[in-house]
């Protein structure tokens, strides 16, 4: 400690101190630094040790009374919050500086050195540094019990989607677990129509509600429940539900459009196929290669189903096609696709090859199919359309075969690829071999459309011998310069908890 006084330089002489009798330089206090230590403690009544509360789930510290931040060590926050715990003894004295002292990280003690001054006998000031030492307790925020519990929620959002395939659904798994939404969420939970997403605030589920309305054509609706009301304090309690309904169009559906709506979209025919569906559903028509897309709004204004269940895909054989020039576009005509080529086919089913019944059609996939290749498609001839818009067009405008995607081997597809995808931790309710088959048809997707690749996360499968990527004429394949390195963190050499607390 030191003793700041003003001194009058004109007088040189000095004093004897009144307690020892040291000679020393005159003061207000007559006194020499260690009596008038001994004399007064300016430090009495500030706490030497304090209590800190950490939250090991989230890494976080309590600002009481209830508040949760989150600090650095030795960062200017903590700093703040070590003094807030000691502001009101810190009133009677002036505080100087304050810092940190070099603490092991392991350790759960934080000491901070203070300098503080205050006006002592006869207006002699007096300075004192001392050590404040915190211990850092272990306490599970409000938010990491809810995550714990996994049974306590406050918000649910519910996904939905009325159809048989879940392709959107794969889809959408891979872009929650790309934005990493998935983080907040206390518990999802996988049933045969839909997903449900558990969270401990409304806050929350209402971010999820907002990006599944920007990343997939949907309509939400929401509703709360009453759990319980505080009449003291007039605190409410309530459960709030988010029912988010996506469009029932899948990719690779043949769907009839409303007249109203096919003219709107450049007088295209009203039989088109679905090739993707992300934020928009994007439609093309084979019979001209004209594309269009309908976002959600559109969708419930002129809603139109999906004429056929994927497991109604066909199989015919290329028997003779033949590509066609650009046909000239008729008045109002909308924008056509450049990654599709027009063709006019013969087809014959591969279960009708005993007979010389064959198929003519028009196909948007004449970029990829030769004469002897296998293709997936509708038979329009000789089925029931129990379709609205469907029932009421001129049969002439149906066309008798719709061709969907070419045909390959599946097994062999599987035995060369040599990627992966991730997948949310969930609760089902129990898969079957279909699921595995929906699956494997979305991994086909994604080695067909680049389109969609774009928007998911592909990580190289190490177990998978790499070959080249121009091997053969074979099926579509996804390339290396596509592909992310999984990244494996082990743990720490020091093990258990101190290997958590490293940052």
């Amino acid at each position: 400690a030191e003793l700041l006084f003003m001194a009058d330089f004109s007088s040189l002489c000095s004093s004897l101190c009144c307690q020892c009798g040291v000679p020393i330089p005159p003061n207000p206090a007559n006194m020499c630094v260690g009596c008038l230590r001994a004399q007064v403690d300016i430090t009495e009544g500030i706490p030497k040790q304090g209590t800190l509360h950490f939250c090991k789930q989230c890494e976080r510290y309590l600002q009481p009374p209830g508040t949760w931040i989150q600090c650095t060590l030795e960062s200017r926050e903590l700093l703040a919050l070590c003094l807030k715990k000691i502001k009101a003894s810190l009133s009677k004295v002036r505080l100087i500086d304050a810092g940190f002292i070099w603490t092991e990280p392991h350790s759960k003690r934080l000491k901070l050195k203070l300098t503080v001054q205050k006006e002592v006998i006869n207006g002699a000031v007096l300075q004192q540094v001392f050590v404040v030492e915190y211990i850092i307790q272990s306490q599970m925020c409000e938010d990491c019990h809810r995550i714990e519990a996994k049974d306590f929620w406050k918000a649910v959002v519910q996904v939905r989607q009325k159809t048989l395939h879940k392709k959107t659904f794969y889809y959408l798994e891979q872009l929650i677990l790309k934005h990493r939404l998935h983080q907040n969420t206390l518990r999802i939970k996988e049933i045969h129509d839909g997903l449900d997403f558990y969270y401990s605030s409304k806050q929350q589920a209402q971010k999820m509600v907002d990006f599944l309305q920007c990343t997939v054509p949907s309509r939400s609706k929401s509703s709360q429940r009453l759990i319980s009301h505080d009449i003291h304090s007039n605190v409410y309690n309530y459960k709030s539900t988010f029912s988010v309904e996506i469009v029932p169009i899948c990719k690779d559906n043949v769907v009839c459009l409303s007249p109203k709506l096919a003219q709107s979209l450049g007088n295209m025919s009203q039989i088109c196929v679905c090739i993707r569906v992300t934020s928009t559903i994007h439609l093309i028509d084979p019979s001209t290669l004209q594309i269009a897309e309908i976002d959600g709004n559109t969708y419930w204004r002129h809603p139109f189903n999906s004429l056929f269940h994927p497991k109604q895909l066909e199989e015919f054989i290329i028997m003779d096609i033949n590509r066609v020039q650009e046909k000239k576009k008729s008045a109002g005509a909308g924008a056509r696709s450049n990654k599709h080529t027009l063709a006019e086919a013969w087809v014959q089913k591969t279960s009708e090859l005993n007979t010389d019944h064959q198929y003519f059609c028009c196909t948007h996939l004449g970029h990829i199919l030769n004469p002897g290749d296998l293709v997936l498609g509708f038979d329009l001839a000789n089925c029931n359309l129990n379709d609205e818009f469907a029932n009421k067009m001129n049969p002439h405008s149906i066309p008798d075969v719709v061709l969907i995607k070419k045909s390959y081997d599946r097994t062999k597809r599987q035995r060369r690829r040599n990627w992966k995808l991730k997948e949310l931790e969930r609760d089902r309710e129990g898969t079957d071999t279909d699921d595995e088959r929906q699956y494997q048809e979305f991994l086909e997707d994604l080695e067909e459309d680049e389109a969609i690749r774009k928007n998911v996360n592909i990580y190289r499968n190490a177990d998978v011998p790499v070959e080249s990527d121009t091997d053969d004429d074979g099926p579509p394949r996804i390339s290396l310069a596509e592909m992310l390195e999984d990244l494996h963190i082990s743990q720490d050499a020091t093990g258990g908890e101190g290997a958590n607390m490293m940052t």
